[in-house]
């Protein structure tokens, strides 16, 4: 396995998240050393559950200097890009299956001024980034299949980081390598030594309550 370059990022999913006072819990992970904010957006038609929309993103905003890491699982995604760049996303990540035209899409987020990334559910192939890997500046492997918090690794993933980093590494360029679904401090060593070098977690962040997040960070960058 190749080693992922560091330092690895933590990026807390505020799906695991206290939603009664989601503007204290961010500002409790940033407070905690978290080094983005991943906030996962569900439609009930892409995926079968229902979050957020960008009316809450920009309610957040000014509750953390961290990058919002949004992660848009939604179709079709393309009518909700500017709402979500204006409501203050730095990294807006969409799934190829969401709109018909997934290299337009990543062009229009990097119009925005945004970092475009793409995520790929668990039976997306690595190959679908073969014509999208100069354009990008993340790559999302899901490691359970998008839609609730609280599911366990699906360790054939581990492959699919394989894959895509070495993609990456052929590009030399800046592509951050992000991993979502079942991380905690006995998967994000895994994660890690395929080739990940940002660990979404929300239930290993939020178990515990503020004063344990912290630590529970530190675990999973000591990973």
């Amino acid at each position: 396995m190749t080693a992922a370059p560091s330092p690895v990022r933590i990026a807390p999913s505020i799906l695991s998240a206290d939603f009664a006072k989601l503007g204290e819990e961010v500002r409790a992970i940033e407070t905690a050393g978290a080094d983005w904010v991943h906030i996962d957006v569900m439609d009930g038609h892409y995926v079968p559950n229902l979050t957020i929309g960008p009316a809450v993103v920009k309610a957040l905003r000014p509750h953390s200097t961290l990058p919002f890491d949004v992660h848009l699982m939604i179709s079709p995604v393309d009518h909700f890009l500017d709402a979500f760049a204006a409501a203050g996303a730095d990294i807006i990540t969409v799934h190829p299956e969401a709109g018909p035209h997934i290299h337009r899409t990543v062009q229009h987020i990097k119009s925005l001024g945004k970092q475009a990334g793409v995520s790929l559910n668990p039976a997306t192939p690595a190959k679908m980034l073969d014509y999208l890997i100069d354009d990008i500046d993340l790559v999302l492997i899901m490691s359970v299949n998008p839609g609730f918090g609280g599911q366990s690794f699906i360790t054939s993933q581990l492959r699919k980081i394989e894959a895509v980093r070495k993609m990456i590494d052929k590009t030399g360029r800046d592509i951050r390598l992000e991993v979502d679904g079942g991380i905690d401090a006995g998967t994000a060593p895994l994660a890690i030594a395929a080739g990940a070098d940002v660990l979404v977690a929300g239930t290993a962040t939020f178990k515990g309550g503020p004063d344990a997040y912290a630590d529970n960070i530190r675990r999973l960058r000591g990973a």
